[in-house]
């Protein structure tokens, strides 16, 4: 009996000690917490934003700008290296996501420990990290799916993500008006292959975020209201399910300098607003909109814009050339653009990259695209261009007068070519396979060059006016172009047309 009571006593005092240990006061910091270098309002191009550095930085998926979603490129002055030729195919590629990449390096890290008790804010960094914890974990209860496991490392009290430590995707920083207090400022989910019914209730219920990367995840709904992230300025959510409208909540993000939402499926046109963001990159390309690109187009800021395999219609905007100090690569292709070439186009002094291939354009080649000296890549294929190739637009591969080296003029109606054209098609500079032109080879066949030449002529007025015969303004204009390809993004190779390409998810090194 006597043993019986001893035995009573000694579970009780192990009980009591178990308990004691359970709830002790928890320590008041995070000794062993890391934090990727973000600068918060230090952006690229001098505008407001992120740079990330210090070792190691978020992991990127390859791309334009050197990243899968094209990144925002980091400003530098030597000229990017160049990619091969683009293509000239009248067939825009499918609309699919790409196949399952290898796991990121996330993947090979051991989850940490699961706590034995619920984590309070004395258990964390400061109390915006426990704030930040709460987010990410009701978050984490809507993932329906998550094919390499990341959220398995969504635990613990160690948000920030630092080498093999912390939650694969998050990146802290201390805010500007917070420097000690480090938090969540940037979330990279390229290529995880998440998959939530929307990111409402996340990103905007991080308040000190400035980035978000998802590019290549099944993310669906659209962008949810940012406005109240006075740090935020970049958004990749390529190659996700995103629907509907034009997500009419990234229109009042002043800081925003990259957005990136291509390959989902939004419809519906493009708000003239859209114009008015201070963005230096705009992927719109692979989605489903419609009706006509608005008429205040020259009013961006961009330096890359992709309107690419959408389902625009009407002409291409003559404001185009109010962004003749910015505008650096664009992409109209793949769309059914219809009217005449605006001879605005030819005051693009600065742009490398110019393609409206595959449309229904109509009229000659206006005679002032010989002024668009800094044009490498010129794509015309696939439209109903006639009359003769202006020899000033095939001199501009030579260095003298520019710097062309492609210029794919297929698939029209064509009828001759300057006299500087013909040695450019030996060289495999200029292509004018499938027109009309006598004595070439590969041409249409004649029968339907009669029928083409039978039909009304559009009139296109101002396809003979050429505004750069001045050579003082020439000179200028070089000089001031310069300074402009200085100030921009540059990246390695043409982030429009990498941009043509589905993101791929994270590889491992």
């Amino acid at each position: 009996m006597e043993d019986r009571r001893r035995s009573r006593h000694l579970l009780l005092l192990q009980l009591l000690c178990f308990l004691c240990w359970f709830l002790l006061p928890c320590s008041g910091s995070n000794g062993n917490r890391e934090a990727i270098e973000i600068g918060i309002g230090i952006g690229i191009g001098g505008s407001p934003g992120i740079v990330i550095g210090g070792s190691p930085e978020p992991p990127h998926s390859p791309s334009s700008p050197s990243r899968s979603s094209p990144p925002p490129p980091h400003s530098s002055t030597s000229p990017p290296h160049r990619s091969p030729t683009p293509p000239h195919s009248s067939t825009s590629p499918p609309h699919r996501s790409p196949p399952l990449p290898h796991p990121s390096s996330c993947s090979n890290r051991s989850p940490p420990p699961q706590p034995l008790r619920e984590l309070q804010p004395c258990d964390f960094a400061n109390i915006l990290q426990y704030r930040a914890y709460k987010v990410i974990q009701n978050f984490r209860k809507n993932i329906t799916c998550d094919p390499y496991n990341i959220t398995a490392t969504w635990v613990g009290a160690q948000i920030c993500s630092k080498g093999n430590t912390g939650y694969c995707g998050f990146y802290c920083e201390g805010p500007p008006d917070k420097r000690n207090m480090p938090t969540v400022a940037s979330v990279d989910f390229n290529g995880y292959y998440l998959e939530a019914k929307t990111v409402r209730g996340f990103i905007d219920q991080l308040p000190d975020l400035a980035i978000f990367h998802a590019n290549s995840n099944r993310f669906g709904d659209t962008v949810p209201n940012l406005t109240q992230l006075p740090f935020f300025y970049e958004i990749d959510v390529s190659n996700n399910l995103q629907t509907g409208c034009f997500p009419n909540n990234v229109l009042s993000l002043v800081n925003l300098s990259f957005l990136d939402l291509r390959y989902n499926g939004y419809s519906g046109q493009v708000p003239p607003s859209v114009f008015d963001i201070q963005t230096q990159v705009l992927f719109l390309n692979n989605n489903k909109f419609n009706g006509e690109i608005p008429a205040n187009l020259g009013k961006t800021p961009a330096n890359y814009i992709t309107f690419a395999y959408n389902d625009f219609t009407g002409p291409i905007p003559r404001s185009i050339g109010q962004a003749c100090n910015t505008l650096l690569e664009i992409l109209f292709l793949g769309n059914r653009l219809s009217g005449c070439l605006p001879y605005e186009i030819g005051l693009l002094r600065n742009a490398t990259v110019f393609d409206a291939g595959s449309n229904q354009l109509t009229g000659p080649i206006p005679l002032s695209f010989g002024c668009l000296k800094k044009v490498e890549q010129l794509n015309l294929a696939g439209n109903m261009l006639s009359g003769e190739v202006p020899d000033s637009v095939c001199r501009l591969a030579n260095s003298k007068y520019g710097r062309l080296v492609n210029l794919s003029l297929s698939g029209n109606y064509f009828t001759s070519v300057g006299p500087s054209c013909v040695g450019l098609i030996g060289c495999n500079v200029l292509d004018v396979k499938g027109n009309c032109i006598s004595g070439m080879p590969g041409q249409r066949p004649a029968q339907d060059c009669a029928r083409f030449q039978k039909q009304a002529k559009p009139v296109c007025p101002t396809a003979q006016y050429v505004p750069c015969s001045l050579q003082e303004e020439e000179l200028s204009l070089e000089k001031e172009g310069e300074e402009a390809r200085d100030k921009a993004p540059t990246v390695a190779g043409y982030s429009t047309y990498k941009a043509l390409r589905p993101p791929e998810g994270k590889k491992n090194p």
